[in-house]
């Protein structure tokens, strides 16, 4: 007779988060916290390494790139997986480098963010900005 019954007033888990921030130099970190619990929440746990290194590394540029460090942040669960998206005012639009310089400390992001997610890109926004998003996928994720 005892049993689990889930409560009908338990809040049903979003499916989306949003936030709008100043990056400074801890916020990376509290944003990887926020996205391993919305991955938990959302079963997609295969997925943390890459969304959390792929995410920091777009916070990262708006620390480096953006004159004023805002951005607005969105973390969506899809049915094939995950997308991410920053958003920003700074009109500069990221460019890839056909190169590395091996001796260069910087400008490995973006060819690091292609080798950890499935699909990115950059759109630019109506208002002179841009964001730069990507999407991770559960079916090419590694299983543990």
């Amino acid at each position: 007779m005892n049993g689990y019954f889930p409560s009908i007033y338990a809040p049903p888990i979003p499916t989306q988060y949003r936030m709008t921030l100043t990056v400074g130099t801890h916020s990376a970190g509290h944003i990887r916290r926020i996205i391993r619990r919305f991955l938990e929440y959302w079963e997609l746990e295969p997925l943390t390494d890459a969304v959390e290194l792929a995410t920091t590394e777009l916070i990262a540029n708006v620390y480096r790139h953006v004159p004023d460090r805002r951005c607005k942040l969105l973390l969506l669960k899809r049915p094939e997986g995950v997308r991410v998206e920053v958003t920003d005012d700074h009109p500069e639009l990221p460019a890839q480098s056909l190169t590395l310089d091996p001796e260069s400390e910087t400008g490995r992001g973006l060819f690091l963010l292609g080798t950890v997610v499935d699909k990115w890109g950059v759109s630019p926004t109506p208002g002179g900005g841009k964001t730069v998003w990507f999407e991770c996928d559960i079916a090419s994720s590694p299983r543990p």
